[in-house]
């Protein structure tokens, strides 16, 4: 049950942060269109920050579970957190390089809940449990 629910939040993880890089990245092209659709606020940075902050929390909370139960092993977090630190970053380089910078960022976080799941999947000495 609890593999389950871990195997669910990682691909959760993975989904809601391609999803958010899919938005940003897209935003460019749609928001002289936004208004005509009424969205204007969809193109929001505390929205934004708002959605990184829960992707990180959720992603804290499976790479953990994964850590306790099953490998120990540390490097998803790094990953993790890199990537949501470079993510947040993404306005301070300006925007030529916005885009650049949250591909990286985006690709990180996905990489953590990547190698979470193959790490926890690996675990060979958890069986007996």
């Amino acid at each position: 049950m609890i593999d389950r629910i871990r195997n669910t939040l990682d691909k959760v993880g993975i989904a809601i942060t391609s999803l958010c890089a899919i938005h940003c990245i897209m935003l460019p092209v749609l928001l002289p269109l936004l208004p005509l659709m009424g969205l204007s606020a969809v193109h929001n940075h505390a929205f934004e920050r708002i959605i990184l902050l829960i992707t990180m929390v959720l992603g804290f909370v499976t790479l953990f579970a994964g850590f306790h139960r099953y490998h120990r092993k540390l490097y998803p977090f790094y990953s993790l957190f890199l990537g949501g630190f470079i993510y947040w970053q993404k306005d301070a380089v300006g925007p030529q390089y916005e885009h650049f910078v949250l591909i990286i960022g985006a690709s990180l976080v996905v990489l953590a809940h990547v190698l979470n799941l193959r790490l926890c999947n690996q675990c060979h000495s958890c069986e007996s449990h």
